[in-house]
C-alpha cells in the first residue's frame, strides 16, 4: 500500500489539473482505475459546490453531478466550499471469504480524499472520499468533528447520478418497505414508480417518490453495463434514488421516519455508506465484481466455525401451498414433533444438513392483519404438539441441524426485549443459525423497513447473535450491502421476490424472466435465500391455480446461479423420492472456490460456473426467460490434466415452462478441458450440469 499527500499548490502544479470540466466548474482531482480505464474528477463549481463525473475508456459514463445536503436546524450544505487538502494513495490485498462464492478476494484500488470546507463564517467540513477499481466507482462522504457541533440531523442528502444517455433499466420501485416487486424493464425515461402502489400480494409498501430502489441496473446503448447500489451500510438510511426522466438524472432519496421528522441522526465524526457505480462491459463482468464486499471493513469475527454451509429442508412450502398451518389453532399445524422428524429422516438419507421449522412457537394465531402485534410472539415458547429440545436432539443423532425461525411480525421492540433470551436458548441447544422475519408495517408507526431505526435494529441483531454464535438468515430485510465480509455471519438475506408468490400470487407468479433479470441486480447486492428445487411445478392438487413459470431444469441450475451458503430444498418431499434429478440436489455444494460467469444478458439468459471448494469438481447452471436459448459452452477452465465425469439435467425436447414444465433428460459423458458442451433451453428452461473430476 502506498499513500502520498498533496498540497493544493504541489498538487496542481504536477498534475495540471486546472482544466475545466464546463465554463462553470474546475478540477480540483482526477482518479484513475489501476489497470487505467476508469475515471472519477471531482469539482467545485464557480459558486463552490462539489460534483462530480466518471468516464470509462474515456466516455462518459457520469455526467457532471452535485452533491448537498439539508440539515435540521441549520443551513445546508451545497455552496461556499473550498478545497483544503487532497491526498492520493493506493491500496492492494487479498483476502480470503469464509464461504461464498469464490474463496480469494482481490482488493485493489486508487483513492482520493478531499477535503472542503466553507468559505463562510461557520467554515464547516466536510471530506468526499473515492475509490476508484477496475470494476467501479465508490464514493462516500465523511464528516469530521465540527466546532460547536456534536451531531448531525440529515433532512435530504442531494448526490446526483448524471445519466450519458437514455439507458436501457432494469428496475423496482423505491419502495420503502419491501423489495417484494416484479423488476421492469424500460428505458430510463420511461420509469413510472408510483404505478405500481397499491400492490395486493405485499403485506407492505411505501413509494413516496418516482424512485427506484438499489441495485438498479442499466444497459447502455453502445453495450456498456452500469449498476447503481450502496455499500457497508451502517448507523445511516437507505438510499432510493429518484428519477428525474426529463434530464435523465437520479437523486439519493433516502428513507425517512414520520416518527422522527428526520432521514439521519448521526453523532460527529461519522461517514455516510459508499455510493457504488459498478461498470463492465459485459452483463457477467457485473456478477464477477467484487466492489461491494471490497468497500466493507474487514472481518470483526475471525474463523467461525460454528457455522456450517448447507442445503436444508423445512416446513415451509406446505404452508403456502395449504396443505398445512403456521398456526396450532387451525387444527391443521405444520410445526409438530413427528413431521419434523420426518423431515429429518428425509434428510439425513439425502445428505442434506438442516431443517427450518418455521410455526413451531407460540403467536401465530394474531401475527398478521392485526394493528397491535406487540408482544404477540414468544420466542421460546413452543406450541403443546412441538417438543424443541427433542427435535434437536433427534436432529443431532442423524447429523441433521436445526434452523431456529424467528418471525417478529414487524414488532420490532418485542423481538428486541426477546433477543438475548432467544439466543441464549439457541445457544444451549446448539442451534447455529436463525431465519428472521419482519412480515407488516413496522411497529412503531412511522418507521419503516429501510429506514436508520431498522438499519440499526437488523445490525444489533447481527451483532448480538454473533455473540452467540449464531448465523443470520434475514427476510423482510435491509438491502445487502457487502457486511457479510465484515460479519461473515450475515449468511443470506430475501429482499427479492421469492418463490412462495408463485404458490399463492393473484398476477400468476414470476416469470420466466424474473430470475435471469435478479441474477444481474439483486444478486450483486449479496447472497440470495430464494428457495429454489420445487419439483412439483404445475403445483397440483394444492393450487390449481397456480404453478412454477419455468422447467425443472432450470429449478436444478438455480443452485448454481444463486448464491448462498444455505440453499432451501423446499417441496414436499413425496416429490423428490425416486426422482433420478434429485441426485443434482445431492451432489451441489453451497460454498465455491471459484466462480466463471460464461455467458449472459440482462433478463434474458445466464451461465455460471462453479468449482467447489476444496475440490476439483465443478458445476454449471444455465437459465433462461420465456424464449428458448442454444449455447455452445466451452470448458477450458477446468483443469487440463484431469479428466471429469459429465451429469448434464437438461430439458427434455418437448418441455416448456408453461404446458410441459416437467420434461427433461439425463446425459452421462467423460470430458476434458478441451470439450465443449451443447446446450439447447426451452423456453423458460435451463441446464444443470455436474463436473466430477475422475480420480
Amino acid at each position: 500500500m502506498k499513500r502520498f499527500h498533496l498540497s493544493l499548490a504541489v498538487f496542481f502544479g504536477m498534475f495540471l489539473l486546472i482544466a475545466c470540466q464546463s465554463n462553470h466548474s474546475k478540477t480540483i482531482g482526477t482518479l484513475s482505475s489501476p489497470e487505467k480505464n476508469i475515471t472519477a474528477s471531482l469539482f467545485l463549481t464557480d459558486d463552490g459546490q462539489p460534483g462530480y463525473l466518471v468516464k470509462y475508456k474515456n466516455t462518459t459514463v457520469i455526467d457532471s453531478s452535485l452533491f448537498a445536503f439539508d440539515f435540521k436546524d441549520a443551513k445546508p450544505m451545497k455552496s461556499g466550499f473550498m478545497a483544503k487538502d487532497v491526498a492520493f494513495s493506493n491500496y492492494s490485498e487479498r483476502w480470503e471469504m469464509p464461504w461464498g462464492e469464490k474463496r480469494e478476494v482481490k482488493n485493489e484500488y486508487n483513492e482520493m480524499l478531499v477535503q472542503l470546507a466553507e468559505d463562510t463564517i461557520e467554515g464547516r467540513m466536510m471530506n468526499i472520499h473515492f475509490k476508484v477499481f477496475d470494476d467501479g466507482v465508490g464514493f462516500r462522504f465523511e464528516f469530521p468533528q465540527q466546532k460547536g457541533k456534536d451531531d448531525l440531523t440529515i433532512l435530504d442528502e442531494h448526490t446526483q447520478f448524471k445519466l450519458a444517455g437514455d439507458h436501457t433499466t432494469w428496475w423496482i420501485p423505491g419502495d420503502w418497505d419491501i423489495y417484494e416487486h416484479l423488476y421492469n424493464t424500460s428505458r430510463f425515461s420511461e420509469i413510472d414508480a408510483l404505478s405500481k402502489r397499491g400492490h395486493e400480494s405485499l403485506a407492505q409498501t411505501h413509494i413516496p417518490e418516482n424512485a427506484v430502489n438499489t441495485p438498479v441496473t442499466m444497459r447502455t446503448d453502445e453495450g456498456l453495463h452500469i449498476s447503481f447500489h450502496e455499500a457497508n451500510l451502517t448507523d445511516y438510511a437507505g438510499m432510493t434514488l429518484k428519477i428525474d426522466t426529463e434530464n435523465l438524472l437520479m437523486e439519493s432519496e433516502l428513507v425517512g421516519s414520520d416518527r422522527l421528522g428526520y432521514k439521519v441522526k448521526r453523532q460527529l465524526p461519522f461517514a455516510t455508506p459508499w455510493r457504488t457505480i459498478q461498470i463492465s462491459e459485459s452483463a457477467g463482468g457485473l456478477i464477477e465484481s467484487d466492489l461491494i464486499v471490497n468497500l466493507n471493513e474487514p472481518n470483526k469475527l475471525g474463523d467461525i466455525p460454528w457455522f456450517t454451509p448447507m442445503k436444508y429442508v423445512g416446513i415451509w412450502w406446505d404452508m403456502h401451498l395449504g396443505t398445512k398451518t403456521w398456526d396450532y389453532a387451525s387444527g391443521n399445524h405444520g410445526a409438530t414433533t413427528q413431521y419434523a422428524k420426518d423431515l429429518i429422516d428425509f434428510a439425513s438419507e439425502n445428505g442434506l444438513r438442516g431443517i427450518l421449522v418455521e410455526g413451531w412457537n407460540t403467536g401465530w394465531e394474531h401475527w398478521i392483519g392485526f394493528e397491535d402485534r406487540e408482544g404477540v410472539f414468544d420466542f421460546v415458547t413452543p406450541y403443546p404438539d412441538y417438543d424443541l429440545k427433542e427435535v434437536v436432539r433427534y436432529g443431532k443423532e442423524k447429523g441433521v441441524d436445526l434452523i431456529m425461525h424467528h418471525e417478529t411480525s414487524a414488532a420490532v421492540r418485542t423481538y428486541d426485549q426477546q433477543l438475548d433470551t432467544a439466543f441464549k436458548l439457541m445457544q444451549s441447544l446448539g442451534i447455529h443459525a436463525v431465519k428472521t422475519g419482519y412480515v407488516g408495517k413496522i411497529i412503531p408507526k412511522g418507521e419503516y423497513h429501510h429506514g436508520q431505526w431498522m438499519v440499526n435494529h437488523y445490525r444489533k441483531v447481527l451483532e448480538t447473535a454473533a455473540q452467540y454464535n449464531i448465523a443470520v438468515n434475514a427476510h423482510e430485510p435491509i438491502k445487502a450491502t457487502g457486511i457479510r465480509r465484515t460479519y461473515p455471519n450475515a449468511i443470506a438475506r430475501e429482499g427479492l421476490r421469492g418463490q412462495e408468490f408463485n404458490a399463492w400470487s393473484a398476477d400468476g407468479g414470476n416469470p420466466p424472466e424474473h430470475l435471469p433479470i435478479v441474477a444481474f441486480t439483486r444478486m450483486l447486492a449479496g447472497p440470495i435465500d430464494f428457495t429454489p428445487g420445487i419439483f412439483n411445478l404445475t403445483l397440483k392438487p394444492h393450487k390449481e391455480n397456480n404453478q412454477i413459470n419455468t422447467t425443472l431444469a432450470h429449478q436444478l441450475a438455480l443452485y448454481v446461479v444463486i448464491n448462498s451458503p444455505v440453499q432451501m430444498v423446499p417441496d414436499l418431499t413425496q416429490y423428490y423420492e425416486g426422482h433420478p434429478a434429485f441426485q443434482f440436489i445431492r451432489d451441489v455444494p453451497v460454498i465455491w472456490e471459484q466462480s466463471k460467469v460464461l455467458n449472459g444478458e440482462i433478463g434474458d439468459f445466464v451461465t455460471i460456473a462453479r468449482r467447489e471448494r476444496g475440490s476439483n469438481n465443478w458445476f454449471i447452471g444455465s437459465i433462461t426467460d420465456e424464449n428458448p436459448r442454444n449455447f455452445s459452452i466451452k470448458l477450458d477452465f477446468l483443469d487440463s490434466e484431469k479428466k471429469y465425469q459429465a451429469i448434464v439435467y437438461k430439458d427434455g425436447k418437448t418441455a416448456h415452462w408453461a404446458n410441459n414444465p416437467g420434461a427433461y433428460d439425463i446425459e452421462e459423458k467423460v470430458i476434458g478441458s478441451a470439450s465443449t458442451i451443447e446446450l439447447s433451453l426451452a423456453p423458460g428452461g435451463g441446464a444443470a450440469i455436474s463436473l466430477m473430476e475422475i480420480k
